[in-house]
């Protein structure tokens, strides 16, 4: 019973899609969420739920920051899928792990300046660096 209302308390995939979307954009053009809000008449505690996916973005909302941003509705909504598609769910999880971890102040650091590296060998190392760390400890043999 209490695993069932966790997940009813859980934010929408989709929620969390174009909270972390309008995220990305908002870094993107370097525009605070303070910024942001002034120019949609909110808080920018308002901005920071919206980005979590602790609150759902209204239509008319989603339309105004469009027009902030300078982009498209159906920016916030790329690399969803198909609704109409059956996903894995190990899909799922994958994605709902980047969308974790590009929610950190660290992942979206990482993701803003690794492009910055213009040397693949450079990339290939840090992203080999990367897959040993994350890998779970292994017991010494003694």
């Amino acid at each position: 019973m209490a695993k069932e209302n966790e997940l009813e308390r859980a934010p929408n995939p989709v929620d969390r899609h174009v909270g972390l979307r309008i995220r990305l954009r908002r870094r993107e053009l370097g525009v605070s969420q303070e910024r942001l809000a002034e120019s949609i008449g909110l808080t920018f505690q308002q901005v920071q739920k919206y980005e979590r996916a602790a609150n759902r973005v209204s239509a008319s909302k989603l339309w105004e920051m469009a027009r902030a941003l300078q982009t498209t509705i159906g920016y916030f909504y790329e690399g969803l899928g198909d609704p109409g598609a059956v996903e894995a769910a190990e899909t799922i999880g994958e994605r709902q792990s980047v969308h974790d971890f590009l929610l950190t102040p660290e992942g979206m650091e990482l993701a803003a300046s690794f492009p910055n590296i213009r040397r693949p060998r450079v990339r290939r190392r840090i992203l080999e660096l990367v897959r040993v760390l994350a890998e779970p400890e292994q017991a010494e043999d003694a």
